[in-house]
Parts: C-alpha cells; structure tokens; sequence
C-alpha cells in the first residue's frame, strides 16, 4: 500500500464502528472505483461543518438556535427522554413511538476513559428540570455498568425532590448493548415497557 491510501485508512478508522476491513473498502471505493464520489463527499462535510452545531436547549443537531424536535409544537414537552448520544436520540426517534422531547448527554460517566460530570451536558439538563415543566424523565442510556452509574448519578443530583417521575428504558434492550444499535421494534417494547427508577 502507499503512504497516502495508509494515511486515508488511518484517518477512516478512527470513525466508529470502522475497521480495517471497512475503511478499506471505503478507501478502495472512493479513491479508485468512484473518485468522483470523493469530492461530493468532501463538499457535503465541509458545507455541514460550517451549518451543524448543538441545539441550545437539547445537544440535538441542528442548523438553527433550536433542533426541529424543541421547535415542534406538537410534543409532549413533559416527559423528556435522555439519551448518551445524537445518533441514540436518532434511534428512537425512527422507531417512531416517542412524542415527548429529549436531552443528550454527548456520553455517560466513565472514570476508566476520564468522562466525569463537568464533561457531559448537565449544566442544560439542570436548567430544563428547574425551569421547564417536566413531569417524567425517562433515562435511555445504554444498560452497561456506566449507563446504570450516570443514571443513579443524574436521579440523584438533579432529579430527587423535584417531584418528577423518573422511568428507566431496559425491556427488550440485552445487558451492555447500546440503545443505536437496538432495532424500532426493540426500542418500542424498551420505551412502553419502561418501568420506575
């Protein structure tokens, strides 16, 4: 291999859920099947990067101060669903039983990788719970033993004494799977069987 098809590959798996195997063929497609493809691609990333940012009220994408999601007058904005990442907000939303609103994380508590509280989007979160009208939270994080640490971290430090139903997704999710990789079906039974925390 060449020196440059080597510095492509390297930056490709740093993508997550890339491989060797799959960075290779992603290479090989766009460098020597499709070079055509390579410059949209590298056009639509840089035209985004330069759009897409945080929503200010959720951590949601959006082009705008608010995601589509905190614009739409049509959701339940009492129960607020919070998920450890976008592409898990992304999930739920396509299996398509959820009309509440959500809060993203941008990950969960993990003092192994050095995630601590001030890393993740809680300052937010605490303003929502105190300000808005919220009446349950339902933790989807992932159920692994960091999932279960930032939700009894979460119940305990922001929740407790603000008289909000506090739900935990798990029905139909399998112990240290996360919640993006669970199919519509398996996210519908996990949000209506969902059970107090």
């Amino acid at each position: 291999m060449t020196p440059s098809f080597e510095e492509v590959l390297k930056a490709l798996k740093q993508l997550p859920g890339l491989g060797h195997r799959s960075a290779e063929r992603i290479a090989l497609n766009l460098l020597v099947e499709k070079p055509t493809r390579a410059d949209d691609i590298i056009n639509a990333l840089k035209n985004a990067a330069g759009k897409i940012h945080g929503c200010k009220r959720c951590g949601n994408i959006t082009e705008e101060e608010f995601c589509v999601i905190c614009n739409d007058a049509r959701r339940q904005t009492g129960v607020l669903c919070l998920t450890e990442s976008v592409p898990d907000l992304h999930a739920i939303e396509r299996s398509g039983v959820f009309d509440g609103v959500y809060h993203v994380l941008h990950g969960k508590l993990s003092p192994i990788k050095s995630v601590n509280p001030e890393d993740l989007n809680l300052l937010s979160l605490k303003e929502r719970l105190e300000e808005e009208n919220i009446e349950e939270v339902i933790l989807a994080l992932s159920n692994d033993v960091e999932g279960e640490a930032t939700c009894h971290y979460i119940q305990e430090t922001y929740i407790n004494g603000l008289g909000i139903k506090v739900t935990r997704i798990g029905f139909g999710i399998p112990s240290g799977s996360n919640v993006v990789y669970a199919d519509p079906a398996t996210l519908k039974n996990a949000l209506e069987g969902r059970r107090d925390y």
